[in-house]
């Protein structure tokens, strides 16, 4: 089954400098390519805007990273326009697991 996963960049995909990029996180990039190459839909979720996300898709693009969508839901099963990303899976630096 093709899955959504929505990647946090500061703290995730690289070290958290914010405002300034930090180096890459390697083995977390590696997770990503595995997961991008096995059909999945890889959405970069993230606080950052303007010139601070352009940055960081600009530096995503030249670390060949993928990036299928940026804070966007491709296929909301509601069908309405959320703001909350869907996705199967989030990643990110300061999340809790619940159950």
């Amino acid at each position: 089954m093709k899955r959504f996963i929505a990647v946090d960049f500061d703290g995730t995909l690289v070290e958290n400098c914010f405002p300034d990029i930090g180096p890459l996180k390697v083995d977390v990039v590696t997770r990503v390519k595995k997961e991008k190459e096995k059909g999945n839909t890889i959405i970069l979720w993230t606080c950052r805007g303007g010139e601070e996300l352009k940055a960081a898709v600009k530096f995503l693009e030249e670390n060949n990273v993928p990036i299928d969508f940026i804070n966007q839901n491709p296929l909301n099963p509601l069908g309405d326009g959320t703001r909350k990303i869907f996705a199967h899976e989030y990643w990110d630096d300061r999340a809790i697991r619940i159950h």
